[in-house]
């Protein structure tokens, strides 16, 4: 037999061993995470399962809190939870607000993400371009800093005078509460640039003009990320601020008609929609820049 003959055939009696590896790394890898999430869930759960054990013990008991909290007047959990079912399907408690939560939640959603959309659109390129300029940053930190300590609630009565009721001034609320918090924290990324990354993009020769998309935002983007999601929590605070008068659709604007009410359930369950809606939110941008990123070092 020639040497070629036993060379094809001791080739064909090996088996094929990369395969048999690759599936038990890949299964492994897969459950790995699965595994992490688990236990991520289970940590997480006590606090919430406490908190309503406490809550529901409170209101029975007649409980009273620091501040002057009368538990009493609370509703329970069982109570709240029909009352957002009821928003939700509808056909349980069965008044005006049976399922209407989603015209609520999807008008409320559309006034943060525009003025969420609006404040990053701006803020991002004027804090890279202050914090690359000192002569830009000398001319208008005075002025932002005047600005920024007056409150938003502070700018609700004059927002409603000089733009009406309606939709805009609440996304221009929505607006000024997450501008600023997106604006300081993109200065403070690029200022915090390291020189020696400067000095090393020179040395591979990397040309000036692309030393701010190269070397200036994916140093700073984990900062900027980090005020995106603050501005993205104060949004919804300041969203209740801004539909609590002249709008009749909205969650603030339920919250607002609870109260006329004195319905403590339907106030509570609006409140917990709005806390699920900020963290998923949260979430949602986050899967973004990660998905934005990719494999690139850019988030801690």
């Amino acid at each position: 037999m020639t040497t070629l003959g036993i060379a094809a055939e001791t080739a064909a009696a090996k088996p094929p061993a990369t395969p048999a590896r690759a599936e038990p790394r890949k299964g492994t890898a897969r459950w790995a995470r699965y595994r992490g999430r688990i236990i991520t869930l289970l940590w997480a759960l006590p606090v919430p399962v406490l908190g309503l054990l406490l809550w529901q013990q409170g209101v029975g008991g007649g409980w009273t809190l620091p501040f002057g909290i009368q538990m009493e007047f609370l509703p329970t959990p069982y109570e709240v939870a029909r009352r957002l079912a009821d928003l939700a399907v509808g056909g349980i408690v069965d008044d005006t607000y049976s399922g209407t939560l989603w015209i609520h939640l999807y008008a409320s959603t559309l006034r943060v993400v525009q003025g969420f959309a609006i404040a990053a659109a701006i803020a991002v390129p004027l804090g890279i371009v202050m914090g690359r300029s000192p002569l830009v940053y000398r001319m208008l930190e005075p002025t932002l800093g005047l600005i920024r300590p007056i409150p938003v609630t502070a700018w609700a009565p004059l927002s409603l005078l000089i733009i009406g009721f309606g939709d805009r001034a609440t996304i221009f609320l929505v607006f000024l509460a997450a501008v600023f918090s997106i604006l300081i924290n993109t200065i403070a990324g690029v200022r915090a640039v390291p020189q020696r990354l400067f000095e090393a993009a020179a040395m591979l020769g990397t040309p000036p003009a692309q030393t701010l998309y190269k070397v200036v935002l994916p140093a700073a983007i984990p900062t900027i990320v980090s005020g995106l999601r603050i501005a993205l929590g104060l949004s919804w605070v300041i969203l209740v601020v801004g539909e609590t008068v002249g709008i009749r659709v909205g969650l603030g604007a339920l919250i607002t008609q609870a109260r006329e009410q004195s319905r403590t359930d339907l106030i509570v369950a609006v409140m917990i929609v709005i806390g699920l809606a900020g963290f998923l939110a949260d979430r949602i941008m986050m899967l973004a820049v990660r998905l934005l990123a990719g494999r690139r070092p850019l988030l801690p």
